[in-house]
């Protein structure tokens, strides 16, 4: 029989990256929706997540003897990390980088004018879509575990259906880092991409699991981002 647990859940080494992941999404929505926000210092915190995320699956499998609650348990609390990190997160950014430009603003000031108004509406409904198509996304990837699985053992390899929701930690930080380099200004091109994303997250479509060389690949991406999302904000202090 199990021991009885003092607290819910599973708290050794094999979780910590997720709830890692989990701390720095959270810190990041904080930070893009307090006062004036900062989207530049919330994409800091996508990218940590991204990190973490990215490291998760491959600690957790080092202990050979997880129960199968433990097994069950990360699983189901990977997905909900991501939600709020890949999920929430980068509509946070947006709703920053909306703030910034002064959208908001501009319509609070100008109550009478309805193009403005109806815009930022729009760019508002396409946040709530982006969060909705990852929430689909995560629930869909959840229900076919079996049929992954059988996947597997017949073709030797794991499939997505949809673009997977962690392809967020370097879209969306790419998108601001072009934003702040060129003259141009991307805060909506940044909604495009949202949608672009959101529509990804639930395309009926096959993506290979990437192994661990396209994840180093794409660890080392992040850091350039990163490092360049830090210049970014050393420069504007």
């Amino acid at each position: 029989m199990e021991k009885e647990r003092k607290l819910i859940g599973v708290y050794d080494y094999t979780i910590i990256l997720t709830y890692l992941s989990t701390i720095s999404g959270a810190l990041g929505i904080i930070i893009t929706m307090t006062g004036i926000g900062h989207p530049y210092g919330g994409t800091l915190f996508l990218m940590a997540s991204g990190l973490f995320d990215a490291f998760d699956g491959t600690v957790a499998r080092t202990k050979k003897n997880r129960t199968d609650f433990e097994k069950e348990f990360g699983a189901q609390i990977d997905s909900l990390s991501d939600l709020i990190c890949f999920g929430v997160l980068p509509a946070s950014i947006g709703v920053a980088q909306l703030r910034i430009h002064g959208a908001f603003r501009d319509v609070i000031k100008e109550s009478g004018n309805s193009a403005k108004t109806s815009l930022v509406l729009i760019l508002l409904l396409i946040a709530v879509f982006y969060v909705l198509s990852a929430l689909v996304r995560l629930a869909y990837f959840n229900a076919t575990a079996g049929e992954r699985a059988k996947q597997k053992q017949e073709f030797g390899r794991e499939y997505y259906t949809g673009l997977p929701v962690t392809a967020a930690a370097l879209i969306f930080p790419l998108t601001l880092i072009i934003h702040y380099f060129t003259i141009l200004d991307l805060t909506f091109f940044y909604f495009f991409m949202l949608l672009l994303v959101g529509i990804l997250f639930i395309g009926n479509f096959k993506i290979p699991k990437p192994g661990l060389k396209m994840i180093l690949v794409g660890t080392l991406i992040g850091v350039a981002e990163f490092s360049a999302v830090v210049y970014i904000l050393v420069s504007n202090l």
